[in-house]
């Protein structure tokens, strides 16, 4: 189930000087390790991390401001989420044309995304001689809205 979070959304963005309907997102996700009480229908094992459980799919305005969120099993990947989440995205939001996202994302998404949705993906990669914590253009805002909240 994708949930929309951007209920008071627009008066927030409008008390901040910006337009009430954000015109660019990011998308990021976080995989959250499920008890065993947890049904093995809902969580599943994510190989990149090593963790068995669940995932959650996250889209914010350039605020910070939840806008998307989805949990599926831990083994459904970025692109997979991405999929089911973009069309309600520009239903929902039809003035969002633009998205970053990690290297998660990379692959036929963007040219799916440009095609069908006609909204521009933007794959933003850390460098490969990076090691750690490195805040990134644009993906910061997906991490500082899972803090802030």
């Amino acid at each position: 189930m994708v949930a929309n979070a951007f209920r008071g959304g627009r008066k927030v963005r409008e008390r901040t000087g910006r337009e009430a309907e954000p015109a660019a997102a990011v998308i990021d996700s976080q995989s959250v390790k499920a008890d065993a009480v947890v049904g093995t229908g809902s969580r599943g094992y994510d190989g990149g991390k090593n963790i068995n459980g669940r995932r959650r799919h996250l889209i914010c305005d350039t605020a910070g401001l939840l806008l998307m969120i989805d949990v599926t099993a831990g083994d459904v990947t970025d692109r997979q989420a991405a999929t089911d989440m973009l069309p309600t995205l520009r239903e929902r939001f039809p003035a969002v044309t633009r998205l970053w996202a990690d290297g998660g994302y990379t692959g036929t998404l963007s040219t799916w995304a440009l095609a069908v949705l006609h909204l521009v993906v933007t794959v933003i990669k850390r460098s490969n001689d990076t090691s750690g914590f490195v805040v990134l253009p644009r993906r910061w805002l997906v991490e500082y809205s899972r803090r802030s909240r």
